[in-house]
């Protein structure tokens, strides 16, 4: 939204004065503005709030397809707002795509982890990221003035989220549904096999439908679990601690100041105005590199250590730079080495927490809590945008580049939490991770997974 501000701004005005005869006020103009910003981030709290539930009325896949029309409305009401004369229909626009992406980004996490074989589990999460960053990136391409952040495109530039919506509504009708919502959820053996074989190929599937049925067998005359009920359950405890924390909370790490204060250290060092759009792009396209970085490492090096050691890296990072800020007119190479910070934060952020925030979470979770726990962290994403998009200007106002240094503790804090308590999920079934978690939880109590395990056993004399 920042490449059409002026535009936006602008046409509100021409349409108040257009109605009412009399141009509005300038602070009132800047309420508007605020408010078609900040609505996306408040859609985005109902869209997740209602994932949980719709994805398991209706399943993951229709879920999605009615997801898009949603988008596809959105699309219309924004694209067409300056024919119509409305910018109301910019501010219901904003909401329903805020709702979209709090619903699919929920949902489409849940399909693909549903749909995927543990080896390749975690690099299918983060092909999500992955397009979370390539939508970035056309964002600020697109928005260049030269595009359709010009005075006669920008309602185009605001449609155009309505293009992978289109694509995803007609692309879902040749995908089946996810083979463990089709097993668990709905008792669909014969419907699991053939997403299976549609999805992996022709193979023997004895194995993952054993481990399906282990997992049914466990839901078996439990209620439906809901928010509260993940959030009051000590069985998930240590899990809703690691998805609330270092998951959820990555808004917290300073990735959104430092987009913040970027034009400032582009600034100091000597860089054009007019040139400040292209340096977007490249952080844009650095983060977008480095989440695909992420994706080729996480199976390899794993969870824990992509998230703790990149969270402690990113702390010292930004260390580093307050401290650069504070001496930046000590030394003409200082404002230099501040836009090298900048680009070597953007690298840890995307090939360390960013990714595997969105990875891990789908490993902590059986099928019984995994709705719900999306809706956790789909609240605490959209709630951290929020809250850092109305306070950060004000924190800025009042002690500078020293707010760094807030963000700089929740980075260390989540590296300590990561690497002392979170246990390592790469290359385990989804019961394997809930017994890891199981001993934090109970310490020393005997478990549910434990209880389940042991009545898989059958002890038998030869006769």
């Amino acid at each position: 939204m920042n490449a059409p501000s002026d535009h936006i701004q602008r046409f509100v005005n021409e349409t108040w004065l257009k109605r009412y005869g009399t141009p509005m006020a300038e602070s009132t103009i800047k309420l508007i503005w605020s408010i078609i910003v900040s609505i996306y981030s408040i859609g985005a709290v109902l869209g997740s709030l209602s994932s949980g539930q719709l994805s398991v009325k209706y399943g993951r896949k229709n879920c999605l397809l009615l997801n898009n029309v949603v988008g596809l409305v959105a699309a219309t009401l924004a694209g067409l707002s300056r024919t119509a004369g409305s910018f109301e229909m910019i501010v219901l626009g904003r909401f329903l795509y805020g709702c979209n992406a709090g619903i699919g980004l929920n949902v489409h996490l849940m399909y693909l982890v549903e749909s995927s074989p543990k080896e390749l589990r975690g690099f299918m999460s983060l092909s999500t990221c992955v397009f979370i960053g390539l939508g970035k990136c056309l964002g600020q391409v697109f928005g260049l003035k030269e595009l359709l952040g010009g005075e006669e495109m920008w309602p185009y530039l605001l449609a155009f989220s309505g293009v992978p919506a289109l694509l995803q509504l007609v692309g879902l009708f040749f995908f089946p549904d996810s083979p463990r919502y089709l097993f668990i959820d709905k008792g669909n053996e014969e419907g699991c096999v053939r997403a299976l074989t549609q999805l992996w190929g022709k193979k023997d599937f004895k194995r993952e439908l054993e481990d399906m049925a282990k997992e049914r067998d466990k839901m078996k005359g439990q209620k439906a679990k809901t928010v509260l009920g993940v959030l009051r359950n000590r069985s998930v405890r240590w899990q809703m601690l690691t998805l609330v924390f270092p998951c959820a909370g990555v808004q917290l790490c300073g990735i959104n100041a430092i987009y913040f204060y970027a034009f400032d250290i582009f600034s100091a060092a000597g860089i054009p105005e007019e040139q400040m759009h292209y340096m977007s792009l490249g952080i844009g396209l650095t983060e977008l590199i480095s989440i695909i970085l992420c994706s080729f490492l996480i199976e390899r090096i794993g969870r824990k250590k992509l998230m703790g050691i990149g969270y402690a890296l990113m702390a010292t990072v930004l260390g580093i730079l307050v401290l650069m800020l504070f001496l930046k007119d000590q030394g003409h190479w200082i404002p230099y080495f501040n836009v090298f910070l900048l680009y070597i934060f953007i690298c840890i952020y995307g090939s360390g927490p960013s990714g595997v925030s969105m990875a891990l979470p789908a490993d902590m979770f059986t099928q019984a809590w995994r709705a719900p726990a999306y809706v956790v962290i789909g609240l605490g994403n959209s709630l951290g945008l929020f809250l850092i998009g109305m306070c950060f200007p004000f924190v800025v106002a009042l002690i500078g580049q020293f707010c760094f240094l807030i963000f700089m503790m929740y980075c260390v804090l989540a590296a300590a939490f990561t690497l002392l308590f979170v246990p390592e999920t790469k290359g385990k079934t989804m019961l394997e991770i809930a017994e890891d978690f199981s001993k934090l939880n109970f310490k020393g109590r005997r478990s549910e997974v434990e209880g389940m395990q042991k009545e898989d056993f059958i002890i038998a004399t030869k006769l």
